[in-house]
């Protein structure tokens, strides 16, 4: 008889969402739990304490499997390996999905990065459904992102292939935890909105809502958007022109229908996306000039990444 049950997991770099998913893509039951753990042993015990509580409804026999959507994870051989955001996984390679299997009794558990499993999940239930091909890209506390090219992921011949928070948007520019300077991810995650902040708020003597706290968030400045502050219109602004730039380079490897973002710093999107399409559409070739559509994911931030995970496990 076919197990009708699957269990998505997501791991960010603060926490690990749960859930139980149907055959129609319904979470039945979910959880949060930090991964804050200094120690992945530690995380994957939890991990798999809070599997087994979620699946007593449904029964763990009925479960077909475990997919899991984690940074720096590799489809092919099951590992993460130097998740730089993750505490208990920078500098390290962890066998991640054998680990977590052995936690529930051998079931079997399929792991790829996390911004693969949006979109996954993007092409499943999202606004990409009818796509073949599109680019997701993930902005949270760092920028992932999923290729889709002909209906199918690309994992590459690695299983890495898609990793382009950490292509070089500004020679020479920041130092990233990935080892490398300038990626996008220093300048377009959550964290290189705040990074942003405090540069431009060295580099001026404006007034702004911002100047004076002891840190910054993206959502201060977020907050202060919203409030007409100038300096955080302009952190916006420059954010937009960071990643229109380099959308324009990713378009020519694959012509997508479209760039879709996801995650909580695409909430701002009204105050970055105006200078992220006019950098976008100034710098891509002509062939594809006003042709790319950026889209936001209309999927539920704490759904699309379980849903996602969970179809690896069918």
């Amino acid at each position: 008889m076919a197990k009708e049950y699957v269990v998505g997991v997501d791991i960010g770099a603060q926490s690990a969402k749960i859930g139980i998913v149907d055959k129609k893509g319904n979470i039945l039951e979910r959880a949060v739990i930090s991964t804050k753990q200094k120690d992945y042993k530690k995380f994957v015990a939890l991990l798999t304490k809070t599997i087994k509580e979620l699946s007593k409804n449904v029964g763990l026999r009925n479960i077909n499997g475990v997919g899991v959507g984690a940074p720096s994870s590799n489809y092919y051989t099951g590992d993460m390996v130097n998740a730089s955001n993750v505490v208990w996984g920078k500098g390290k390679i962890i066998h991640l999905a054998s680990e977590i299997s052995k936690g529930l009794d051998g079931l079997k558990v399929t792991i790829t990065n996390d911004a693969n499993a949006a979109a996954i999940g993007e092409h499943k239930y999202g606004v990409a459904k009818q796509m073949k091909n599109f680019i997701e890209i993930t902005l949270g506390t760092g920028v992932g992102s999923g290729i889709v090219i002909d209906g199918k992921l690309v994992y590459g011949s690695d299983g890495f292939a898609g990793e382009l928070g950490h292509t070089c948007a500004i020679k020479n520019g920041r130092e990233c935890g990935c080892g490398l300077k300038g990626c996008l991810e220093t300048y377009c995650s959550a964290t290189g909105v705040a990074r942003t902040a405090y540069e431009m708020l060295s580099k001026s003597k404006s007034k702004s809502l911002l100047r004076g706290k002891k840190e910054i968030t993206s959502k201060d400045v977020f907050d202060a958007a919203e409030k007409g502050d100038k300096v955080a219109l302009k952190i916006f602004e420059f954010t937009g022109e960071v990643m229109g730039e380099k959308f324009a380079d990713f378009i020519p490897f694959m012509a997508p229908d479209a760039i879709v973002l996801f995650g909580g710093l695409a909430k701002a999107q009204k105050y970055f996306m105006p200078s992220l399409l006019k950098a976008m559409n100034e710098n891509v070739v002509f062939l594809w000039k006003d042709k790319v559509s950026v889209l936001i994911s209309s999927l539920k931030e704490s759904d699309a990444a379980i849903l996602g995970a969970s179809a690896l496990a069918w």
